[in-house]
C-alpha cells in the first residue's frame, strides 16, 4: 500500500470493476489457458485479499486505521494482470486497538463486502469462496501480530493457541451484523499435529502450474499435490 499520489498506472477500484476492465482480464486469461473462469477469479482474489488485508491488519495492530473504503482507493496491476499495489488517499488515523472481531468489521463493511459481490457478478465466484479466500490472510495477519500471552483458561486453547479463533467461531459482530467469516477456517488434528483447514477449496488445482495450498486445502486429495 502507498499513497495514491505515488502509485503509477493506477485507477479507482470502483472504476476497475465496473468499467469492464476486471471482467475482460478474467475472460482473456480463462480463454488463453482453457480453464474455468471461477478458478481464475478465485486465484486473482488471493492476491487482492492478501495485498489489502495484511497491511490493514498490521496497521490496526499498531493503532493506525488505514482508509480502506472502496471509493477512496486505487489499484495498480502487475504485467500479469494480478494486483500489484493499492493507493490510499492519506496515511491513516490513530485508532485504539480492538479485539479481532471489532478490528475486522470495518474492513468487511467498507471494502470486502462490495468486492466479494463484484467477484460473484463478474467472476462467477460463490460469496462463500470469496470470504474464505479473504479469511486465510486475515487469519495469518492476526496470528502473526499477536503479542498477548496465550489464553489457557478452562483449558480452551491448551497447545492450540489461536489468536484469530473468535473470528471464525462467532456468528455475529458486536453490532449484531452477520460475521461472514464464521466457519471459514477450523483447527483439527492431523496425526500428532494441529492443522488449519479451509471450509471451501480455492480451486487453484484447476489452474495449470499452480501448486496446492497444502494442508490448508479443504479437499483431502489435493493436500499433497
Amino acid at each position: 500500500m502507498m499513497l495514491s499520489s505515488d502509485l503509477d498506472h493506477a485507477m479507482p477500484i470502483r472504476d476497475f470493476f465496473e468499467s469492464g476492465t476486471f471482467a475482460t482480464g478474467l475472460d482473456t486469461y480463462a480463454q488463453n489457458h482453457g480453464v474455468d473462469r471461477r478458478a481464475v477469479a478465485s486465484y486473482w482474489s488471493l492476491y487482492y485479499f492478501s495485498a489489502l488485508s495484511i497491511p490493514y491488519i498490521v496497521a490496526r495492530r499498531a493503532d493506525l486505521a488505514l482508509p480502506i473504503a472502496v471509493d477512496d482507493m486505487t489499484i495498480a496491476l502487475a504485467d500479469d494482470g494480478l494486483p500489484r499495489a493499492f493507493g490510499l488517499p492519506h496515511a491513516g488515523d490513530w485508532c485504539e486497538g480492538d479485539a479481532p472481531l471489532d478490528l475486522v468489521r470495518p474492513l468487511v463493511s467498507a471494502h470486502l463486502a462490495e468486492v466479494v459481490a463484484h467477484l460473484k457478478r463478474f467472476g462467477g465466484m460463490a460469496p462463500k469462496l470469496g470470504w474464505n479466500n479473504a479469511a486465510v490472510y486475515i487469519d495469518y495477519a492476526i496470528n502473526a501480530t499477536e503479542t498477548a500471552p496465550a489464553v489457557t483458561a478452562n483449558g480452551r486453547d491448551g497447545d492450540d493457541h489461536w489468536s484469530a479463533r473468535m473470528l471464525f467461531e462467532e456468528k455475529t459482530f458486536s453490532d449484531g451484523t452477520a460475521n461472514p467469516f464464521h466457519g471459514c477456517l477450523r483447527h483439527e488434528m492431523a496425526g500428532a499435529e494441529i492443522q488449519c483447514r479451509r471450509k471451501v477449496c480455492c480451486l487453484r488445482y484447476m489452474l495449470p502450474g499452480i501448486p496446492s495450498c497444502g494442508e490448508l486445502c479443504a479437499l483431502p486429495e489435493q493436500r499433497k499435490h
